[in-house]
């Protein structure tokens, strides 16, 4: 099993020294760091175990000045080795490093006491008490405390059979998410290209992958990759590994980026997250605070937005809240990050990412408090729940679920084809899930827009489609919109007939009043079949409202009584199939008809025959090419002689 050893403590407490005492390596790689004798930037090395067991190892440094480069190397440890110096004991960066592996996580450490050859044995003892109080109330409190001397060799033995007990004890699930790295080191090899190194936080790697640098969306190649300084074909989760990657032929990778598997596609500058604020922030942390946020290897400018209502969360205590961030980074659930104030003085809190993408809060959002516990430590099933429930979207692809709960696509897929409560369909080869409540709910929106449609509008065969859809919340797609009314349809709990949609139990019922009212429709278009009056001057004639007409005429549009030639234009349909014929025959003759031709046939007004023509264009019976009209090749024959 694959581990990370990680330092921490005070600048000038032997961290480094410590390292090399046990590795043989030495991790200060700079020219300042040898020249200045202080860690400033990341160092790394590996520690092969008596028992076999192998460890890569990650220094930081202890300086004040560069927590930012420590937060940058903390991410991924399993056990961190935490120096206090006999001489100096427990100092400010000791306390401020003890918040950042704990914030982080860390469960595992051993907290040694360094510089022991150059104090008494009772200055020890003291440290050691130092120790226990600094803990108190962390994941590290009751870790084991040793003594080393790294110039006279004392207790070196003893702490390497403590690391690999410890070690040993370790029981680390493997994470269930695709690769990805946070890259701490980034550089060109002559000869090679872009070398890229992290901690690997999930998922595994092999030579010749294609991998995403996030943010940025560059696609690159793995040429190669290595291990602890020896070439490999495969690499994962809780290694140190170095990739030689080709692609981009200007890369722009550096620390912050992270490389993960092509499938992780998602960024945010805003996320869901449970907050720990720590003793540091004597004053708290307010409301819309300006912070900075470290995540990964990543620091973002953020603000800290408190929710359920809050306008301060005071030291010690923990809440839920929203990060945002002034630029974008890649996380998932279940990351750690780490809140400092805004000018990198202080570390003030931290915390777990528990939505990557969350959208934005209103301050008194009901149920708020419980979706995001669901969220925080849900089950599976809960979370699933959750997530589909709060999207914005009615429904949502694998390709979200499975990133958003940090699963491999086919785990998830097969995890939440068994959960009950979701409802997954497949809408144009895409497979999209959604949750029953959901689904429930916008059913029941159909069901009672078609009710209140009917009953406003009895003499309305059903409601249009568009008209429905734009009534429904979530702004379906119309993909998903089709799916859905075809599965209500097949429910029988809806019908549909062409463009219209209505109850099973719709019918329409024709009073006496819609009777009379259809004769005289009839009656005014048969009296100048040729140019009858537009629906304005029905309506002036007949009294009755557009609404009403509007109705009525589409009843005997529907029973074949009437044709809509034009908006707000019906001939009788007896008129326009002997219209038809005279222009079949006229064109089956002639081969061609002007629409000045057309009027003189017809003996009528432009207004009308143009409308007409146009009418005939749209059914197919002919074509228009510039000012002519021509029959369409092969129409279909039907009353006097071609289709209506």
């Amino acid at each position: 099993m694959p581990y990370i050893i990680g330092t921490a403590g005070h600048i000038d407490h032997g961290k480094t020294s410590l390292i090399k005492a046990l590795t043989g390596q030495d991790t200060d790689r700079l020219k300042e760091e040898k020249e200045r004798g202080i860690s400033i930037d990341l160092g790394f090395a590996h520690l092969d175990l008596p028992d076999g067991t192998s460890a890569g190892v990650v220094d930081v440094p202890g300086h004040e000045r560069f927590i930012k480069n420590m937060l940058a190397g903390a991410h991924g440890i399993d056990l961190v080795l935490f120096t206090v110096a006999a001489d100096d004991g427990v100092m400010p960066q000791s306390e401020e490093h003890l918040d950042i592996v704990h914030l982080l996580g860390v469960k595992l450490a051993i907290f040694v006491i360094t510089k022991i050859d150059l104090v008494p044995r009772a200055r020890i003892a003291e440290v050691e008490e130092e120790i226990k109080i600094l803990t108190l109330g962390t994941l590290l409190e009751n870790a084991p405390i040793l003594p080393v001397s790294t110039i006279t060799g004392e207790g070196l033995s003893q702490l390497k059979e403590a690391i690999a007990q410890i070690l040993r004890s370790c029981n680390k699930p493997a994470p269930g998410g695709y690769f990805r790295l946070p890259v701490d080191r980034a550089f060109v090899l002559q000869g090679h290209g872009v070398v890229v190194t992290g901690t690997a936080l999930s998922g595994e790697i092999r030579t010749g992958d294609r991998v995403r640098c996030l943010p940025g969306d560059q696609m690159f190649r793995v040429r190669s990759l290595q291990v602890h300084g020896r070439s490999v074909e495969t690499a994962g989760w809780g290694q140190r590994v170095a990739l030689n990657l080709t692609g981009s032929e200007r890369a722009e990778i550096a620390r912050g980026h992270v490389i993960c598997q092509e499938k992780l596609t998602f960024i945010t500058d805003r996320f869901d997250a449970f907050l720990e604020v720590r003793p540091a922030a004597a004053k708290g942390i307010k409301n819309h605070q300006r912070v900075r946020v470290h995540l990964g290897t990543t620091e973002r400018l953020g603000k800290v937005i408190l929710l359920g209502a809050k306008d301060k969360v005071e030291p010690k205590a923990s809440t839920y809240c929203q990060i945002t961030m002034t630029e974008p980074l890649m996380t998932l659930r279940g990351d750690h990050f780490i809140v400092r104030d805004e000018t990198a003085q202080r570390t003030l809190a931290g915390g777990i990412v528990i939505h990557p993408w969350a959208k934005r809060h209103k301050r008194n959002e009901p149920d708020l408090e419980a979706g995001l516990e669901l969220l925080h430590s849900g089950d599976l099933a809960q979370l699933t729940e959750a997530f589909l429930e709060q999207s914005p979207e009615f429904a949502v692809s694998i390709e979200s679920i499975h990133q958003f709960l940090n699963l491999q696509e086919d785990d998830a897929r097969q995890r939440i084809e068994k959960m009950k409560s979701l409802r997954g369909f497949s809408a144009e080869g895409e497979k999209l899930y959604t949750t029953d409540n959901k689904w429930q709910g916008i059913k029941a929106r159909v069901l009672k827009a078609l009710k209140d449609f009917h009953a406003a509008h009895p003499l309305v065969a059903g409601m249009e489609m568009e008209e429905l859809r734009g009534k429904l919340p979530y702004g379906l797609p119309p993909k998903i919109f089709r799916v859905m009314i075809d599965l209500l349809v097949s429910e029988k709990a809806a019908a549909k007939e062409g463009n219209f949609l209505r109850l099973p139990t719709h019918r329409i019922q024709l009073g006496g009043a819609e009777q009379s009212l259809m004769e005289k429709i009839k009656k005014i278009l048969g009296e100048q079949p040729m140019s009858p009056p537009d629906l304005k001057e029905i309506e002036k004639q007949l009294g009755v409202t557009r609404n009403r007409l509007n109705e009525v005429i589409r009843l005997l549009e529907r029973d074949g009584t009437v044709a809509r030639v034009a908006t707000d234009l019906y001939f009788l349909s007896s008129c326009v199939d002997k219209v038809r014929g005279v222009l079949y025959r006229f064109l089956t003759e002639k081969g061609e008809i002007t629409a000045a031709a057309f009027r003189d046939l017809l003996g009528s007004s432009r207004k009308y025959t143009i409308a007409l023509l146009e009418y005939f264009d749209r059914e197919g019976m002919t074509i228009r090419v510039g000012d002519i009209r021509r029959l369409k090749s092969n129409p279909v024959m039907g009353k006097q002689g071609v289709s209506r």
